[in-house]
């Protein structure tokens, strides 16, 4: 899973990537401290495959990983080069998802480029300057497609061409591109082809002060914006402070328990995200053990058998026969595999098995 970071200069965008990556991104109080794209990979904390290890005595644990691509905050103009921000756009195309990074807590001593905090308008000036992005796109493509339509070289020029008409227009009238749906099949996977920057699921992050935290935002009337406007547009929200993230990030796992318990929350910044993502992703995960490795293997709700086995490997999918699965908390309590066995806990799935979250799977093949 690949989560593109965007936000206005000087709302925590940057801090956050940092307490999330650890990766040591420049932070600064002024616009543009990032001045080049920022990619760091995080492993999604998962207990299950702790316990999975030590079951199995595996040589080497191997979590699901989320990669953040954090790019320089975006301006109003940005699509027309003001800032930076623009020039890294290119980076987050080809990501899942966009977390919104809002400035939702008051801080004099750091300076908002509009003058106040206002999270509505602050979305807003972001979501234009994307739409901004991909009209710039379209109009290529348009005019790359109007030629092979009129000379008929390309049968489909023509449909395409209708079809890139009517996503130009929707965004043109201010409307993201994921609220535009196609009754055909063929034309949703034709408008997902794009990549457009306005057709991906998007996830607030309403940064707010420490002070914030213990009631996840609730008397925060910022957070309250935010929470309003992602309900319309079907959006995610999780509540952070960047800064406390940061200070969390820095600690080992007791420390970051007394931590927790100090401040009144329960969840990290980054579980709440990892959370936030699978959720709007429609995400989950199955697991493998064994002597050599125990892995999560990240996978979209309604997977079946055959297509998790080709995420391992083509080899699998290809040549699939069988999957052995049990559910993980039966295998650990049932302490072997034999003794699961013997409980009638261990079931042969076949082609039409839908895997589940927690399924330890073993799977049959031959090619």
């Amino acid at each position: 899973m690949k989560l593109g970071i965007v936000g206005l200069p000087n709302v925590g965008k940057s801090t956050l990537f940092n307490s999330l990556t650890k990766a040591g991104a420049l932070a600064a109080n002024y616009p543009f401290a990032t001045i080049d794209p920022n990619i760091g990979v995080v492993a999604v904390p998962d207990e299950r495959l702790k316990l999975l290890s030590e079951f199995s005595h595996s040589r080497k644990v191997t979590p699901a990983t989320i990669e953040f691509v954090d790019i320089a905050g975006l301006v109003k103009g940005a699509s027309k080069g003001e800032g930076l921000g623009n020039q890294f756009l290119a980076n987050i195309r080809e990501c899942d998802a966009i977390v919104h990074v809002v400035r939702c807590f008051e801080d004099t001593n750091i300076v908002h480029v509009d003058g106040s905090i206002d999270p509505a308008r602050d979305i807003d000036t972001i979501n234009l300057e994307l739409i901004f992005a991909d009209l710039e796109v379209l109009d290529r493509r348009i005019a790359k497609t109007g030629k092979a339509a009129k000379s008929g070289a390309d049968k489909n020029a023509k449909h395409e061409a209708e079809l890139l008409s009517q996503i130009h227009k929707w965004l043109e009238d201010g409307k993201m591109a994921l609220s535009l749906h196609f009754d055909d099949e063929e034309d949703e996977k034709f408008k997902e082809s794009l990549f457009l920057l306005t057709d991906k699921p998007v996830i607030y992050a309403a940064n707010v002060a420490d002070s914030d935290l213990a009631d996840d935002g609730a008397s925060n009337p910022h957070v309250e914006a935010v929470r309003k406007l992602a309900q319309e547009q079907g959006a995610e929200v999780f509540v952070v402070s960047a800064e406390i993230e940061q200070e969390i990030s820095e600690l080992d796992d007791d420390e970051k328990t007394e931590f927790f318990a100090d401040l009144g929350i329960k969840k990290s910044g980054l579980d709440k995200l990892i959370a936030a993502s699978y959720k709007l992703l429609g995400l989950m995960s199955f697991l493998t053990t064994g002597e050599d490795e125990t892995r999560a293997w990240t996978i979209r709700i309604g997977t079946k058998a055959p297509q998790a086995a080709g995420k391992i490997h083509t080899d699998f999918e290809r040549g699939f026969i069988k999957a052995e699965v049990i559910n993980y908390r039966q295998l650990l309590d049932c302490g072997s595999y034999a003794a699961a066995r013997e409980k009638g806990l261990v079931r042969m799935e076949g082609k039409d098995y839908v895997v589940q979250d927690g399924d330890v799977i073993l799977f049959r093949f031959n090619v």
